[in-house]
């Protein structure tokens, strides 16, 4: 299996995959830019080769970029949803320019408005971003929610209608949140209630659809509808519940990138060692140790059978 955490980009992309690899990493997740606010410079040329330079060196894979928590492309005012198509046409140039697997974003809020309204609003303005662009092998990822408020993407049913209406416009699938899904009421910290959402999940979305897995444990408590991180095991999930999902024979060729909390110095790596450690592997690696590690022969077959 494939684990990784999100990174910062401060000082320079190629310091977030340097981070990466420091911390032990298989792959990774970064922001393109300030994720909250609308500007966005332009990426050198210069420095989107360092970055990508740096990931072949080191193995990194997969990259994931998350989209700025601003855009809501099913917006129904009209004025935000302008910014919302504007800001992710930047996200997908930039994730493209990058080299970046896959493009994280939330299905957005549908405020007042009607909920099947909205899922259309976001399919048509998320297909009006991507007009004209070449992807270069980029995947865009709709994100499940914790169900908050208006905020769409919670159900599977919801994420099945988004990505039926991508199909023929953008190569898509589905991340996970663990975190998201357990305060959406999705039981997976039992072993029955697991087998009954990957059943769903199956069923609704197929698991070929899932290219990613945030793995986080919650804060909030099941069914809450609130999004909260906690560190792995230390949440309402907790780590009998982390070990029954990383040890599931559907799931491990799925890589897991932890979008957890750092409250004191190395909370990172001691979260991607947790998640080793309950998978069942018998190394922990550090990757200011370990020799530089690409993804094994049968990984990437995997990742590019995924329709």
């Amino acid at each position: 299996m494939r684990v990784g955490v999100h990174t910062s980009i401060a000082g320079g992309f190629e310091n977030a995959a340097k981070r990466a690899h420091q911390l032990g990493c298989d792959g990774f997740q970064i922001f393109s830019a300030n994720p909250r606010g609308w500007r966005a410079g332009q990426l050198s040329a210069e420095a989107c080769a360092r970055f990508r330079k740096v990931r072949k060196d080191h193995g990194l894979t997969p990259l994931a970029i998350h989209a700025n928590y601003l855009i809501n492309l099913a917006a129904p005012d009209p004025a935000i949803r302008a910014l919302s198509v504007s800001a992710f046409r930047g996200e997908i140039e930039r994730s493209a320019a990058l080299g970046a697997e896959y493009l994280v974003v939330h299905a957005g809020s549908a405020k007042d408005g009607d909920r099947q309204q909205a899922l259309t609003t976001f399919v048509k303005s998320l297909l009006e971003a991507a007009k004209g662009l070449d992807p270069k092998g980029l995947t865009v990822l709709v994100e499940n929610t914790a169900g908050q408020g208006s905020v769409l993407g919670a159900s599977f049913e919801e994420l099945a209608a988004i990505l039926n209406g991508l199909a023929d416009g953008i190569p898509a699938g589905a991340c996970i949140d663990t975190a998201h899904l357990f305060a959406a009421g999705y039981p997976i910290h039992t072993a029955p209630g697991l087998r009954q959402t990957l059943g769903q999940l199956d069923a609704s979305l197929g698991f070929g659809n899932v290219r990613l897995i945030h793995a986080n444990d919650s804060k909030a408590g099941f069914g809450s509808r609130c999004d909260r991180h906690e560190h792995i095991g230390q949440g309402q999930i907790g780590s009998e519940a982390f070990g029954r999902i990383l040890r599931h024979p559907s799931l491990r060729l799925i890589p897991f990138i932890c979008e957890t909390p750092v409250d004191e110095p190395d909370d990172d790596i001691r979260n991607l060692q947790m998640m080793r450690k309950l998978a069942g592997e018998r190394r922990q690696r550090s990757g200011a140790r370990r020799a530089a590690r690409r993804p094994s022969a049968g990984w990437m077959r995997a990742l590019r059978a995924k329709p």
